[in-house]
Protein backbone atom coordinates (compact mmCIF):
# COMPACT_ATOMS: atom_id res chain seq x y z
CA UNK A 1 0.00 0.00 0.00
CA UNK A 2 1.30 3.29 -0.93
CA UNK A 3 2.98 5.68 1.75
CA UNK A 4 0.03 8.36 1.22
CA UNK A 5 -2.94 5.53 1.51
CA UNK A 6 -1.49 4.26 4.70
CA UNK A 7 -0.92 8.16 6.26
CA UNK A 8 -4.65 8.92 4.81
CA UNK A 9 -6.28 5.89 6.12
CA UNK A 10 -4.60 6.49 9.70
CA UNK A 11 -5.23 9.97 9.73
CA UNK A 12 -8.97 9.38 8.92
CA UNK A 13 -9.18 6.52 11.37
CA UNK A 14 -7.75 9.01 14.24
CA UNK A 15 -10.21 11.92 13.46
CA UNK A 16 -13.14 9.13 13.49
CA UNK A 17 -11.88 7.84 17.22
CA UNK A 18 -11.11 11.83 18.74
CA UNK A 19 -15.06 12.67 17.02
CA UNK A 20 -16.09 9.21 18.90
CA UNK A 21 -14.52 9.77 21.87
CA UNK A 22 -15.84 13.95 21.99
CA UNK A 23 -19.42 13.06 21.21
CA UNK A 24 -19.37 10.42 24.29
CA UNK A 25 -17.80 13.17 26.41
CA UNK A 26 -20.37 16.26 25.01
CA UNK A 27 -23.58 13.82 25.35
CA UNK A 28 -22.63 12.85 29.24
CA UNK A 29 -22.19 16.63 30.07
CA UNK A 30 -25.59 17.13 28.08
CA UNK A 31 -27.33 14.12 29.64
CA UNK A 32 -26.68 15.61 33.01
CA UNK A 33 -27.61 19.12 31.74
CA UNK A 34 -31.13 18.03 30.74
CA UNK A 35 -31.71 15.66 34.18
CA UNK A 36 -30.92 18.31 36.46
CA UNK A 37 -34.34 20.03 35.18
CA UNK A 38 -36.43 16.97 36.18
CA UNK A 39 -35.56 17.00 40.19
CA UNK A 40 -35.86 21.10 39.83
CA UNK A 41 -39.34 21.33 38.16
CA UNK A 42 -40.39 18.90 40.88
CA UNK A 43 -38.82 20.08 43.87
CA UNK A 44 -38.74 23.56 43.33
CA UNK A 45 -42.33 23.60 42.08
CA UNK A 46 -44.08 26.43 38.94
CA UNK A 47 -42.70 29.18 41.06
CA UNK A 48 -38.71 28.52 41.79
CA UNK A 49 -38.40 26.17 38.79
CA UNK A 50 -39.43 29.23 36.55
CA UNK A 51 -36.37 31.68 38.56
CA UNK A 52 -34.18 28.58 38.36
CA UNK A 53 -34.66 28.06 34.63
CA UNK A 54 -34.70 31.71 33.55
CA UNK A 55 -31.11 31.65 35.67
CA UNK A 56 -29.76 29.18 33.46
CA UNK A 57 -30.70 31.21 30.14
CA UNK A 58 -28.79 33.89 31.36
CA UNK A 59 -25.73 31.82 32.38
CA UNK A 60 -25.78 30.05 28.76
CA UNK A 61 -25.42 33.52 27.41
CA UNK A 62 -22.87 34.14 29.81
CA UNK A 63 -21.26 31.42 29.28
CA UNK A 64 -20.60 32.59 25.21
CA UNK A 65 -17.27 34.22 26.21
CA UNK A 66 -15.69 30.80 27.28
CA UNK A 67 -16.87 29.11 24.30
CA UNK A 68 -15.21 31.70 21.75
CA UNK A 69 -11.84 31.62 24.37
CA UNK A 70 -11.89 27.79 24.01
CA UNK A 71 -11.50 28.25 20.00
CA UNK A 72 -8.66 30.75 20.40
CA UNK A 73 -6.65 29.03 23.12
CA UNK A 74 -6.90 26.36 20.54
CA UNK A 75 -6.08 27.83 17.40
CA UNK A 76 -3.26 29.78 19.15
CA UNK A 77 -1.89 26.41 20.65
CA UNK A 78 -1.72 25.02 17.03
CA UNK A 79 0.16 27.55 15.86
CA UNK A 80 3.11 27.07 18.39
CA UNK A 81 2.02 29.55 21.65
CA UNK A 82 3.43 28.10 24.71
CA UNK A 83 0.78 27.09 27.33
CA UNK A 84 1.94 30.06 30.12
CA UNK A 85 1.19 32.42 27.55
CA UNK A 86 -1.76 30.85 26.67
CA UNK A 87 -3.21 30.52 30.21
CA UNK A 88 -2.39 34.19 31.22
CA UNK A 89 -5.02 34.70 28.42
CA UNK A 90 -6.89 32.55 30.09
CA UNK A 91 -6.75 34.46 33.88
CA UNK A 92 -7.28 37.61 32.12
CA UNK A 93 -10.39 36.86 30.82
CA UNK A 94 -11.51 34.99 33.62
CA UNK A 95 -10.57 38.36 35.36
CA UNK A 96 -12.86 40.72 33.17
CA UNK A 97 -16.02 37.61 33.86
CA UNK A 98 -15.74 38.21 37.53
CA UNK A 99 -15.79 42.36 36.94
CA UNK A 100 -19.11 41.78 34.92
CA UNK A 101 -20.80 39.01 36.69
CA UNK A 102 -20.41 41.30 40.10
CA UNK A 103 -21.35 44.21 37.82
CA UNK A 104 -24.42 42.00 36.69
CA UNK A 105 -25.63 40.60 39.18
CA UNK A 106 -28.41 43.63 40.24
CA UNK A 107 -29.37 44.00 36.46
CA UNK A 108 -29.93 40.21 36.31
CA UNK A 109 -32.06 40.18 39.36
CA UNK A 110 -33.83 42.64 38.63
CA UNK A 111 -34.61 41.92 34.83
CA UNK A 112 -35.60 38.02 35.28
CA UNK A 113 -37.34 39.00 39.27
CA UNK A 114 -35.36 36.89 40.74
CA UNK A 115 -33.17 36.90 44.17
CA UNK A 116 -30.00 38.52 44.39
CA UNK A 117 -28.81 35.24 45.40
CA UNK A 118 -30.03 33.50 42.76
CA UNK A 119 -28.86 35.78 40.40
CA UNK A 120 -25.14 35.74 41.93
CA UNK A 121 -25.39 31.63 42.02
CA UNK A 122 -26.12 31.85 38.10
CA UNK A 123 -23.04 34.48 37.26
CA UNK A 124 -20.60 33.33 39.45
CA UNK A 125 -20.42 30.52 37.39
CA UNK A 126 -19.10 32.47 33.94
CA UNK A 127 -15.33 33.23 35.64
CA UNK A 128 -14.75 29.41 36.54
CA UNK A 129 -16.43 28.25 33.05
CA UNK A 130 -13.24 31.00 31.33
CA UNK A 131 -10.83 29.11 33.47
CA UNK A 132 -12.16 25.13 32.15
CA UNK A 133 -12.54 26.48 28.62
CA UNK A 134 -8.67 27.35 29.03
CA UNK A 135 -7.67 23.76 29.80
CA UNK A 136 -10.74 22.43 26.89
CA UNK A 137 -8.69 24.66 24.64
CA UNK A 138 -5.26 23.19 25.83
CA UNK A 139 -6.36 19.95 24.87
CA UNK A 140 -8.43 20.50 21.52
CA UNK A 141 -5.62 22.61 20.20
CA UNK A 142 -2.67 19.46 20.92
CA UNK A 143 -5.66 17.37 19.47
CA UNK A 144 -6.03 15.69 22.91
CA UNK A 145 -9.10 14.43 22.33
CA UNK A 146 -9.71 11.53 24.89
CA UNK A 147 -8.76 13.71 27.96
CA UNK A 148 -11.09 16.57 26.41
CA UNK A 149 -13.63 13.58 26.58
CA UNK A 150 -12.83 13.37 30.16
CA UNK A 151 -12.73 16.67 30.85
CA UNK A 152 -16.26 17.63 29.07
CA UNK A 153 -17.86 14.66 30.77
CA UNK A 154 -16.51 15.40 34.81
CA UNK A 155 -17.70 19.10 33.92
CA UNK A 156 -20.72 18.39 33.42
CA UNK A 157 -21.37 15.44 36.10
CA UNK A 158 -19.45 17.79 38.53
CA UNK A 159 -22.04 21.28 37.46
CA UNK A 160 -25.27 18.71 38.14
CA UNK A 161 -24.77 16.14 41.03
CA UNK A 162 -24.10 19.01 43.54
CA UNK A 163 -27.05 21.26 42.87
CA UNK A 164 -29.43 17.88 42.52
CA UNK A 165 -28.08 17.09 46.47
CA UNK A 166 -28.84 20.61 47.31
CA UNK A 167 -31.98 20.56 46.07
CA UNK A 168 -32.84 17.07 47.75
CA UNK A 169 -31.65 19.27 50.58
CA UNK A 170 -34.47 21.92 50.27
CA UNK A 171 -32.13 24.62 49.21
CA UNK A 172 -33.47 27.04 46.62
CA UNK A 173 -32.87 28.39 43.06
CA UNK A 174 -29.40 30.18 44.23
CA UNK A 175 -27.94 27.64 46.33
CA UNK A 176 -27.80 25.13 43.88
CA UNK A 177 -26.90 27.01 41.25
CA UNK A 178 -24.05 27.80 44.01
CA UNK A 179 -23.19 24.25 44.54
CA UNK A 180 -23.21 23.50 40.60
CA UNK A 181 -20.42 26.79 40.57
CA UNK A 182 -18.54 24.82 43.34
CA UNK A 183 -18.10 21.88 40.89
CA UNK A 184 -17.35 23.83 37.83
CA UNK A 185 -14.51 25.42 39.65
CA UNK A 186 -13.56 21.96 40.87
CA UNK A 187 -12.62 20.57 37.66
CA UNK A 188 -11.48 23.30 36.14
CA UNK A 189 -8.70 23.24 39.35
CA UNK A 190 -8.56 19.73 38.34
CA UNK A 191 -7.93 19.86 34.59
CA UNK A 192 -5.01 22.83 35.01
CA UNK A 193 -3.27 20.37 37.25
CA UNK A 194 -3.94 17.50 34.78
CA UNK A 195 -2.97 20.00 31.88
CA UNK A 196 0.21 21.50 33.04
CA UNK A 197 1.50 17.71 34.60
CA UNK A 198 1.41 16.05 31.35
CA UNK A 199 2.03 18.72 28.72
CA UNK A 200 5.11 18.20 26.35
CA UNK A 201 8.52 18.99 26.95
CA UNK A 202 8.48 21.85 24.26
CA UNK A 203 5.01 22.90 24.05
CA UNK A 204 5.58 25.78 22.36
CA UNK A 205 6.98 24.24 19.24
CA UNK A 206 5.44 25.18 16.15
CA UNK A 207 2.93 22.71 15.06
CA UNK A 208 3.59 22.91 10.56
CA UNK A 209 6.48 24.11 9.01
CA UNK A 210 7.22 27.71 9.19
CA UNK A 211 6.14 29.08 12.34
CA UNK A 212 9.62 28.39 13.88
CA UNK A 213 10.45 31.36 11.26
CA UNK A 214 7.48 33.41 11.98
CA UNK A 215 7.35 35.76 14.70
CA UNK A 216 5.86 34.45 18.31
CA UNK A 217 1.61 35.00 18.70
CA UNK A 218 0.80 36.74 21.57
CA UNK A 219 -2.89 36.13 21.34
CA UNK A 220 -5.33 38.75 23.42
CA UNK A 221 -8.44 39.64 24.85
CA UNK A 222 -9.41 41.22 21.40
CA UNK A 223 -9.05 38.04 19.79
CA UNK A 224 -11.42 36.56 22.40
CA UNK A 225 -14.19 39.36 21.69
CA UNK A 226 -14.19 38.90 18.04
CA UNK A 227 -14.60 35.25 18.15
CA UNK A 228 -17.54 35.60 20.82
CA UNK A 229 -19.61 38.00 18.79
CA UNK A 230 -18.81 34.70 16.09
CA UNK A 231 -20.75 32.25 18.97
CA UNK A 232 -23.19 34.92 20.27
CA UNK A 233 -24.25 34.62 16.14
CA UNK A 234 -24.91 31.33 15.71
CA UNK A 235 -26.79 31.00 19.56
CA UNK A 236 -28.58 33.73 19.05
CA UNK A 237 -29.70 31.63 15.35
CA UNK A 238 -30.36 28.84 17.70
CA UNK A 239 -32.82 30.38 20.03
CA UNK A 240 -34.72 33.08 18.47
CA UNK A 241 -37.25 31.32 16.58
CA UNK A 242 -38.72 29.88 19.73
CA UNK A 243 -38.47 32.99 21.18
CA UNK A 244 -40.69 34.91 18.80
CA UNK A 245 -42.46 31.89 18.57
CA UNK A 246 -43.50 32.04 22.48
CA UNK A 247 -44.00 35.91 21.87
CA UNK A 248 -46.21 36.17 18.58
CA UNK A 249 -47.93 32.76 18.68
CA UNK A 250 -50.99 31.85 20.54
CA UNK A 251 -49.92 29.04 23.50
CA UNK A 252 -51.21 26.07 22.16
CA UNK A 253 -49.03 26.99 18.84
CA UNK A 254 -46.18 28.41 20.69
CA UNK A 255 -45.80 24.76 22.78
CA UNK A 256 -46.47 22.62 19.64
CA UNK A 257 -42.75 24.50 17.90
CA UNK A 258 -41.38 24.21 21.36
CA UNK A 259 -41.55 20.66 21.40
CA UNK A 260 -40.64 20.86 17.61
CA UNK A 261 -37.72 22.69 18.74
CA UNK A 262 -36.00 19.64 20.39
CA UNK A 263 -35.32 17.91 17.38
CA UNK A 264 -33.83 21.30 16.22
CA UNK A 265 -31.83 21.17 19.29
CA UNK A 266 -30.75 17.22 18.84
CA UNK A 267 -29.71 17.96 14.84
CA UNK A 268 -27.72 20.73 15.55
CA UNK A 269 -25.67 19.54 18.76
CA UNK A 270 -25.08 16.10 17.65
CA UNK A 271 -22.62 16.56 15.26
CA UNK A 272 -20.92 19.02 17.25
CA UNK A 273 -17.98 16.74 17.67
CA UNK A 274 -16.88 17.26 14.10
CA UNK A 275 -15.56 20.74 13.98
CA UNK A 276 -13.96 20.30 17.98
CA UNK A 277 -12.11 17.40 16.19
CA UNK A 278 -11.15 18.73 12.92
CA UNK A 279 -10.83 22.37 14.71
CA UNK A 280 -7.30 22.29 14.86
CA UNK A 281 -6.45 20.97 11.22
CA UNK A 282 -8.58 24.32 9.98
CA UNK A 283 -6.41 26.67 12.41
CA UNK A 284 -3.59 25.67 10.35
CA UNK A 285 -2.58 27.23 7.01
CA UNK A 286 -1.39 24.36 5.23
CA UNK A 287 -4.47 21.98 5.94
CA UNK A 288 -7.38 23.97 6.50
CA UNK A 289 -8.58 24.17 2.85
CA UNK A 290 -9.04 19.96 3.21
CA UNK A 291 -10.31 20.14 6.88
CA UNK A 292 -13.14 22.44 6.41
CA UNK A 293 -13.69 20.66 2.78
CA UNK A 294 -14.50 17.35 5.08
CA UNK A 295 -15.78 18.86 8.14
CA UNK A 296 -18.21 20.70 6.00
CA UNK A 297 -19.21 17.39 3.83
CA UNK A 298 -19.73 15.40 7.27
CA UNK A 299 -21.89 17.46 8.51
CA UNK A 300 -23.71 17.29 5.55
CA UNK A 301 -23.79 13.68 5.61
CA UNK A 302 -24.83 13.81 9.31
CA UNK A 303 -27.61 16.05 8.75
CA UNK A 304 -29.47 14.40 6.10
CA UNK A 305 -29.27 10.93 8.06
CA UNK A 306 -30.67 12.77 10.99
CA UNK A 307 -33.35 14.41 8.86
CA UNK A 308 -34.40 11.33 7.51
CA UNK A 309 -34.38 9.88 11.14
CA UNK A 310 -37.02 12.51 12.09
CA UNK A 311 -39.50 11.79 8.96
CA UNK A 312 -38.92 7.80 10.33
CA UNK A 313 -39.41 8.44 13.91
CA UNK A 314 -42.16 11.04 13.32
CA UNK A 315 -45.03 9.18 13.98
CA UNK A 316 -43.68 7.63 17.33
CA UNK A 317 -44.28 11.40 18.96
CA UNK A 318 -47.89 11.25 19.69
CA UNK A 319 -47.26 7.84 21.65
CA UNK A 320 -44.71 9.48 23.36
CA UNK A 321 -46.04 12.42 24.38
CA UNK A 322 -49.34 12.58 23.91
CA UNK A 323 -52.19 12.96 20.72
CA UNK A 324 -52.43 16.79 21.52
CA UNK A 325 -48.90 17.31 19.76
CA UNK A 326 -50.36 15.10 16.87
CA UNK A 327 -49.82 18.78 14.52
CA UNK A 328 -46.10 18.90 14.90
CA UNK A 329 -45.70 15.00 13.67
CA UNK A 330 -45.40 16.09 9.90
CA UNK A 331 -43.42 18.72 10.08
CA UNK A 332 -40.52 17.32 12.53
CA UNK A 333 -38.22 16.86 9.35
CA UNK A 334 -38.13 20.22 8.84
CA UNK A 335 -36.98 20.94 12.47
CA UNK A 336 -34.58 18.61 12.04
CA UNK A 337 -33.12 20.46 8.68
CA UNK A 338 -33.25 23.36 10.77
CA UNK A 339 -30.51 21.85 13.17
CA UNK A 340 -28.78 20.30 10.20
CA UNK A 341 -28.01 23.54 8.54
CA UNK A 342 -27.32 24.99 11.73
CA UNK A 343 -24.75 22.34 12.95
CA UNK A 344 -23.29 23.07 8.84
CA UNK A 345 -23.22 26.58 9.53
CA UNK A 346 -21.50 26.18 13.00
CA UNK A 347 -18.86 24.17 10.95
CA UNK A 348 -18.24 27.33 8.96
CA UNK A 349 -18.16 29.83 11.64
CA UNK A 350 -15.35 27.48 13.84
CA UNK A 351 -13.49 27.69 10.50
CA UNK A 352 -13.54 31.67 10.27
CA UNK A 353 -12.58 31.78 13.62
CA UNK A 354 -9.87 29.26 13.48
CA UNK A 355 -8.50 31.38 10.57
CA UNK A 356 -9.10 34.44 12.46
CA UNK A 357 -11.49 35.28 9.73
CA UNK A 358 -14.43 36.28 12.05
CA UNK A 359 -16.28 38.64 9.38
CA UNK A 360 -17.86 35.86 8.32
CA UNK A 361 -19.81 36.27 11.24
CA UNK A 362 -21.62 39.48 9.83
CA UNK A 363 -23.75 36.95 7.18
CA UNK A 364 -25.32 35.43 9.94
CA UNK A 365 -26.00 38.36 11.97
CA UNK A 366 -27.56 39.86 8.31
CA UNK A 367 -29.80 36.40 8.29
CA UNK A 368 -30.76 36.65 12.19
CA UNK A 369 -31.90 39.99 11.12
CA UNK A 370 -34.07 39.00 8.19
CA UNK A 371 -35.33 36.03 10.13
CA UNK A 372 -36.45 38.54 12.89
CA UNK A 373 -38.51 40.72 10.31
CA UNK A 374 -39.70 38.18 7.90
CA UNK A 375 -41.26 35.80 11.27
CA UNK A 376 -42.51 39.64 13.48
CA UNK A 377 -44.47 40.54 10.00
CA UNK A 378 -45.24 37.65 7.50
CA UNK A 379 -44.94 34.19 9.35
CA UNK A 380 -48.39 33.86 11.67
CA UNK A 381 -48.45 29.94 11.98
CA UNK A 382 -46.07 27.27 13.52
CA UNK A 383 -45.66 25.98 9.27
CA UNK A 384 -44.74 29.84 8.86
CA UNK A 385 -42.16 30.27 11.32
CA UNK A 386 -40.66 27.10 10.58
CA UNK A 387 -40.73 27.70 6.85
CA UNK A 388 -38.81 30.85 7.64
CA UNK A 389 -36.29 29.43 10.18
CA UNK A 390 -35.45 26.37 7.82
CA UNK A 391 -35.38 28.61 4.49
CA UNK A 392 -32.89 31.82 6.69
CA UNK A 393 -30.74 28.86 8.22
CA UNK A 394 -30.04 26.90 4.97
CA UNK A 395 -29.32 30.43 3.16
CA UNK A 396 -27.42 31.96 5.98
CA UNK A 397 -25.25 28.06 5.81
CA UNK A 398 -24.71 27.86 2.29
CA UNK A 399 -23.17 31.59 1.86
CA UNK A 400 -20.86 31.24 5.22
CA UNK A 401 -19.73 27.86 3.79
CA UNK A 402 -18.92 29.01 0.29
CA UNK A 403 -16.89 31.83 2.12
CA UNK A 404 -15.41 30.03 4.34
CA UNK A 405 -14.32 27.20 1.87
CA UNK A 406 -12.80 29.92 -0.10
CA UNK A 407 -10.58 31.52 2.53
CA UNK A 408 -9.56 28.11 3.80
CA UNK A 409 -8.10 27.77 0.26
CA UNK A 410 -6.68 30.91 -0.13
CA UNK A 411 -5.05 30.40 2.95
CA UNK A 412 -3.57 27.36 1.98
CA UNK A 413 -2.28 28.51 -1.27
CA UNK A 414 -0.36 31.36 0.31
CA UNK A 415 1.03 28.74 2.43
CA UNK A 416 2.27 26.76 0.46
CA UNK A 417 3.74 29.57 -1.92
CA UNK A 418 5.55 30.53 1.05
CA UNK A 419 7.11 27.78 2.17
CA UNK A 420 7.76 27.23 -1.91
CA UNK A 421 9.79 30.63 -1.63
CA UNK A 422 11.61 30.09 1.56
CA UNK A 423 12.78 26.57 0.30
CA UNK A 424 16.12 28.12 -1.74
CA UNK A 425 16.82 30.81 0.57
CA UNK A 426 17.35 28.05 3.35
CA UNK A 427 19.33 25.96 0.92
CA UNK A 428 21.54 29.03 0.05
Amino acid sequence: MPPENTTRRSGTGTAVAGMTMVTLGAMTANIASYLLHLPAGRWLGPAGYGEFASLLAAQLVLAVPALALQTVIAREAVHGAGTAVLRRLGHRCALIAVIAAVALVPVVSWALDTSIAGAFGALVTAPLLVLLATEQGLLQGRARFAALSVVLAAAGIAKVVPAVAVLAAGGGPGAALLAGAAGTGVVAVAAALFVGRSEPEHPGEPEHPGDAEAAPRIPGAAAVMRASQVQLALIALTSLDLMLARMLLDADSAGLYALGAVATKVAFWLPQAVGVVLYPRMANPAESASAVRSALAVLVGLGTALVAAAAICAPVVPLLVGDAYEPVQSLLWLFALQGACLAVLQGALLSAIAGDRTSLAGVAWVGLAVEAVLMSTVASTMKQFIAVAVGVAALTAAVVSVLAVRGASAATKTTRLEHTNAAPRREA
